[in-house]
């Protein structure tokens, strides 16, 4: 099994004691309830780099709700488990107050691409975001670090972030995991009754429906209220946004024009779902 620490003082040490050995550090940053998405990203943390750390954190400061915080699923020894089977070397699964000692008081905020779509639906999420991300790139002290393309806006404003900040970690996105019948991978999915499993796919085929119409000429408002009401249709609640944005800075795109991605954030039975392709 790999190795749990808690505190950041045994996380740097470990990893001081690989880098002094020559070996590469790769870091995978979790909120733990692991499912295949995040084994995927261990896989390729650990093709990538000597050495593997997961962190399972459940960060209070990207949570909007405190009832959503509280919700959440944690399962470490069940997470250790799947990790172990990986060939994690490391997890780093700190208690909160670990990493919001008394008297904390600093924020990362990062401007503009953390703004629309998410940011504007869920205030001050992205700020726990960057906050927590900062502070496990510093405590982990890693080469490398993996996050998953589904939380699309989150990896551009990690992206930003690091940039901006000078933080010495290269940021390598990963595919996005689907269940057979398209689903993106996610601990939410759990929350969805048998009835609403078999409903949720219906976003992503909307999406993917609106994305063929795009590039067969269809205009894109057309488009996106073609797919806004199929996934109403097939049973959601509500709709977010289903918008088409530019890859990088997430601005808005009235027509396909270079590098585009489609996101989307749809509510099924409560459980708040998101998405994004490629266009």
């Amino acid at each position: 099994m790999p190795q749990v620490l808690r505190t950041v003082a045994e996380v740097r040490a470990r990893v001081s004691g690989w880098k002094w050995a020559g070996e590469s550090v790769g870091v995978v940053p979790t909120m733990g309830a692991l499912h295949e998405g995040h084994l995927s990203l261990a896989r390729s943390a650990r093709a990538a780099c000597d050495r593997v750390v997961v962190t399972i954190f459940v960060n209070p400061k990207q949570f909007n709700s405190a009832a959503d915080l509280e919700k959440y699923p944690r399962t470490e020894e069940r997470d250790a488990a799947l990790l172990a089977a990986v060939g994690v070397d490391a997890i780093f699964a700190p208690a909160p107050e670990e990493v919001y000692p008394p008297g904390f008081a600093t924020s990362v905020s990062v401007a503009g691409v953390s703004e629309p779509l998410e940011g504007a639906h869920r205030p001050g999420h992205f700020d726990g975001v960057a906050t927590v991300v900062a502070k496990l790139f510093g405590m982990t002290m890693a080469d490398r670090a993996f996050f998953g393309e589904k939380d699309w806006q989150q990896l551009m404003v990690v992206r930003r972030l690091v940039a901006d900040l000078n933080i010495p970690v290269e940021i390598i996105g990963c595919p996005t995991v689907r269940e057979a019948d398209g689903l993106a991978m996610s601990s939410r999915n759990v929350r969805l009754s048998e009835k609403g499993r078999a409903l949720a796919p219906a976003l992503h085929r909307a999406m993917q429906e609106a994305a063929q119409a795009m590039r067969a000429g269809t205009a894109a408002p057309q488009a996106l209220d073609a797919a806004r009401a199929a996934v109403l249709t097939a049973g959601y609640e509500a709709v977010d946004y289903l918008e088409l944005r530019s890859a990088d800075l997430l601005q808005p795109m009235e027509r396909l024009n270079g590098d585009g991605r489609l996101l989307a954030a749809a509510t099924l039975e409560g459980v708040r779902l998101i998405d994004n392709i490629p266009v």
